[in-house]
């Protein structure tokens, strides 16, 4: 009989039991009744493929952090909540979580601990992990279990999906959004600033004029906002309870240069029809609007003629209509919405998948063709790739990913450069930025031709369309100077103005309109907004020069985000 031993460091742990070893599980992968698995051999492979059935069952026992014996002197198997304790405290990762279980079949024999005495320790562990994230806190016990059934019927699939949802939509932390024309920054404690055009009474402030500066929403003062989103004239807010609040233009589905004289609605309105929906991210694309459930089902308003998004229904139809198809039974952790199309990240028991829906002018639909989907479709190239999507954005006319091992994929109209290939060829599948091969890359974010890259230490790249500054390579020249700094690129470049600053930049958001001249803000790890390119209604929230309608160089904005 081979003995394999796991190794838990916890030091603050250890040091309570007057210790300073670390503490051992025999590890018997010959004595279950699954085949012998080798600890140092695992593949890397799927959460599901590798979480096994409880084998058998133990006398019922109570969840403590000490056993009865001396520190150091008693084995852990036979005191369980001593190995819970230290799997919750260290927040390990789902899928090693599942590996343990694999190993060991003392991870995956029911630890008999409330609530379920039939979870092995793996699973206690994963559960407690999930009633730690803001999103689960508030779910009932019938609405937990149905999530866990939806995510593949593990709490460890639980996990992964609520961690994947807070990894890619940044859910309560501060965040900006350059949004066509007028701009919406949200702080750490929720409050919600907006300033920029106003003609719709897309900020939010009782009136239809324009702000040059970061304005605070006064008429949300109780209610906290962890999630914004900007379409033209119009603004959408989610609050920490699930609720979504709407102002400037009334209408879900109008075209961004809609017809004049549309109602609008000044200050925060309620959303009635989403009231028992609890949605944590909205995308608005032209003639179309999208909202993602807590659950991970994604409803969509309008733009239902003649099937386009898989339902029957008015151009300004009011009611949220759920998108069926391939995501109907498929959780979503992210969704992103460009011009007549929708991208949706989602989250399968064998690994992250990216589907698509809409139009597929240019080839941004992503499936090696420009024809239009009516139904959410798989994007099959990221298997061929080996490629695991953590991030999903959607420009104008094209599109790009981000891996979890830092490859970028583009793909779609490559009119400017704008997918960093070095060239303005379209790309009807997704294809790696070899450029960027150097770079591991955390998040990216895509506008009207436009892409920037962040990479894990914080610097930035972009790419595309040079117009109205928004790129950040002013190469030299200052603000209010002559010359040619606003020229297309086509292959990423780091944008050195941003570098200049000496902190880390957590997330670039850019204007995502074919209408409004593109502005971009840069968020730094400490709450820090700088602000460039477009700024002729005040959305970059900074004093301009007479005449000046455009920053080249990043400016911090005055505004306190913590």
């Amino acid at each position: 009989m081979s003995l394999f031993y796991v190794f838990v460091k916890s030091q603050p742990f250890l040091s309570s039991l007057g210790t300073a070893e670390p503490l051992a599980v025999p590890m018997d992968a010959t004595t279950s009744e699954t085949a012998p698995i080798q600890f140092c051999s695992i593949p890397d492979q799927s959460v599901s493929s590798i979480v096994t059935n409880p084998a058998s069952t133990f006398p019922l026992s109570k969840r403590h952090c000490f056993g009865e014996s001396y520190p150091g002197e008693f084995p852990l198997a036979t005191n369980p909540s001593i190995v819970l304790h230290v799997l919750t405290a260290c927040n390990l990762d789902p899928k090693d979580l599942a590996k343990l279980e694999a190993t060991c079949s003392f991870f995956r024999q029911p630890a008999n601990f409330a609530p379920d005495y039939e979870l092995s320790i793996s699973e206690l562990a994963a559960l407690d992990m999930c009633r730690k994230r803001a999103i689960f806190k508030p779910m009932t016990t019938e609405q937990q279990q149905a999530l866990k059934q939806r995510c593949g019927g593990s709490w460890k699939l639980a996990l992964r999906f609520l961690l994947a949802g807070e990894a890619c939509c940044r859910r309560e932390k501060f965040l900006a959004i350059a949004g066509p024309g007028h701009s919406i920054t949200v702080t750490s404690k929720g409050a919600v600033y907006s300033f920029g055009s106003n003609s719709s009474g897309q900020l939010g402030h009782g009136t239809t004029e324009d702000e040059s500066r970061p304005r605070l929403i006064r008429s949300l003062q109780g209610i906290r906002i962890i999630q914004a989103v900007a379409g033209s004239g119009r603004t959408m807010l989610i609050s920490d309870a699930g609720r979504v609040y709407a102002f400037g233009k009334d209408s879900f589905g109008e075209a961004e240069y809609g017809a004049q004289g549309a109602p609008v609605v000044t200050t925060p309105k309620l959303v009635e029809s989403l009231k028992d929906i609890f949605v944590v991210q909205a995308a608005i694309g032209n003639f179309f609007t999208a909202v993602l459930s807590r659950e991970g089902r994604v409803y969509t308003f309008s733009w239902g003629s003649d099937s386009r998004l898989g339902h029957q229904t008015e151009p300004n139809d009011l009611e949220p209509r759920p998108l069926m198809g391939a995501l109907e039974n498929t959780p979503v952790v992210q969704i992103a919405a460009g011009y007549c199309y929708l991208l949706a990240l989602a989250c399968h028991p064998n690994g992250m998948s990216v589907y698509s829906v809409g139009c597929g002018l240019g080839g941004k639909l992503g499936h090696g063709s420009r024809t239009d989907e009516k139904h959410p479709r798989l994007i099959e190239q990221f298997q061929l790739l080996n490629l695991q999507t953590v991030v999903v954005a959607a420009g104008a006319w094209h599109a790009a990913i981000v891996g979890q091992d830092g490859r970028v994929c583009t793909w779609g109209w490559g009119r400017y450069g704008c997918l960093g290939h070095g060239n303005e060829e379209c790309e009807s599948s997704p294809k790696v930025v070899e450029a960027l091969s150097n770079v591991k890359a955390v998040h990216v974010a895509t506008g009207d031709y436009t892409t920037f890259v962040v990479s894990d230490d914080g610097d930035v790249y972009s790419f595309g369309c040079g117009e109205s500054a928004s790129l950040g390579h002013n190469n030299g020249i200052a603000d209010g100077e002559q010359g040619n700094r606003n020229p297309h690129i086509l292959s990423p470049e780091l944008v050195t103005s941003l570098k200049q600053i000496n902190e880390r930049v957590v997330q670039i958001s850019l204007t995502n309109s074919i209408y409004w001249n593109a502005h971009t803000f840069a968020l730094t790890e400490s709450g820090k907004l700088y602000a460039f390119g477009a700024g002729d209604k005040g959305q970059l929230g900074v004093e301009l020069m007479a005449n000046q309608t455009e920053r080249g160089n990043p400016e911090q904005v005055d505004i306190d985000l913590n």
